[in-house]
């Protein structure tokens, strides 16, 4: 696909850093704060209820690893590491922006990385249940309730069901625009690229106007089915179809999607952390919005969760959805949670999906490229018989 046939609009999503700073002068002049965050677990609508905006966080290239390392081990995820690496360095201009940071206790790597971090800027932590029993959801709730408190110390505004309500409602009809974009890789022959629908996902963290995001997203689709009645995609007819699974990706660490466009293929459906799980399930609007709140955020299935359910049930509804003839499991080296779900995963797709899987374990690097390209070649291969 030629670049002039795709969708006018991507154009909006493909430089993120030049949008955020447009967005983010007025706001800084008028004494907006800056909520830095690193997880899909961080409450959006409750930073908005406060009068701060959020705005995702750089740690998904190589470049300040070698800088993190000199605190941090060698033997850690790349994910911690990069993070590490441009808050030390001071080299991701939303970093730079950020007023205060929020964390969280998804992973013992990153709780204890962000230990490190509070020495850079105030820190907030919020400390994540490990399963949604009634006992975790009374503790998560009470965890909003304390962020709504640290919230509230850092802009001097307090939060109220008013302004929850009204940021919950904005999130969901943005949740539901890119649920509906996403359901483009499930035609035959999706008229946008992976890597681009990717960048579209990724980009929700870094643009500040959400009225305006939503546009964007809006007119996007409509473009695509524009694109779709004329029968223009990126894709060969009969293109091998890969359900992507595993740790968060996004700009500087996409290689393993590169290589299966490289080789023909289509993710038709990218389930992690800055994919799809981001997106799936609303915040239940009346009532508690709070409880609402707590009640959505704590169901994400991430496999920080014990047992884990929600991210077989997932992988399910994607599998009927988007029809793969394949699921790629990629892990982050050092990514523990993550590796050791990979076993029963793999059963579960092998035996319950009946279709073939492939686990890859690598990092940021490109030093196993070949090697990468070899295997994914061969499985798509495997997949063509």
């Amino acid at each position: 696909m030629s670049e002039a046939q795709k969708a006018p609009t991507l154009a909006k999503f493909a430089s993120p850093v030049d949008r955020f700073h447009l967005e983010m002068e007025p706001l800084k002049d008028a004494g907006t704060k800056v909520a830095g965050i690193y997880c899909v677990f961080a409450p959006l609508e409750l930073v908005r209820a406060a009068g701060a905006v959020p705005v995702g966080l750089c740690g998904k290239k190589q470049g300040p690893i070698p800088d993190a390392e000199r605190v941090l081990p060698a033997n850690l995820c790349p994910l911690i590491k990069a993070s590490y690496g441009y808050a030390l360095t001071n080299s991701c201009p939303y970093w730079a922006a950020s007023d205060f940071i929020l964390g969280e206790t998804t992973c013992d790597g990153k709780k204890k990385m962000f230990e490190i971090m509070a020495r850079l800027k105030p820190l907030h932590m919020m400390r994540l249940p490990t399963d949604t029993s009634a006992e975790a959801r009374a503790l998560w709730l009470a965890e909003m309730h304390r962020l709504a408190d640290y919230l509230t110390a850092q802009t001097g505004i307090a939060v109220t069901d008013e302004a929850l309500r009204r940021e919950i409602s904005i999130q969901n009809r943005i949740r539901t625009a890119l649920l509906d974009l996403a359901a483009c890789a499930a035609e035959p022959q999706p008229p946008i690229s992976s890597l681009d629908l990717m960048g579209v996902f990724e980009s929700r963290t870094f643009v500040l106007n959400q009225e305006g995001y939503l546009a964007d997203l809006l007119a996007l689709r409509a473009e695509l089915r524009e694109l779709s009645a004329k029968g223009v995609s990126p894709y060969k007819k009969g293109a091998p179809r890969i359900l992507l699974t595993g740790s968060p990706i996004g700009r500087g660490s996409e290689k393993v999607v590169r290589l299966l466009e490289d080789a023909g293929a289509v993710v038709v459906a990218l389930e992690n952390c800055t994919g799809i799980k981001s997106v799936v399930g609303l915040v239940e609007e009346g009532g508690d919005p709070m409880a609402a709140l707590a009640a959505r955020y704590l169901a994400t299935p991430c496999s920080c969760m014990s047992p884990n359910t929600g991210r077989f049930a997932l992988i399910d509804d994607l599998a009927r959805q988007f029809k793969p003839t394949g699921v790629i499991d990629l892990v982050w080296q050092a990514c523990h949670t993550y590796n050791v779900e990979s076993f029963d995963l793999g059963r579960h797709v092998t035996e319950k999906l009946e279709l073939p899987y492939l686990k890859v374990e690598t990092d940021y690097t490109e030093s196993d490229m070949e090697q990468l390209r070899t295997r994914i070649e061969a499985f798509l291969e495997l997949q063509a018989k």
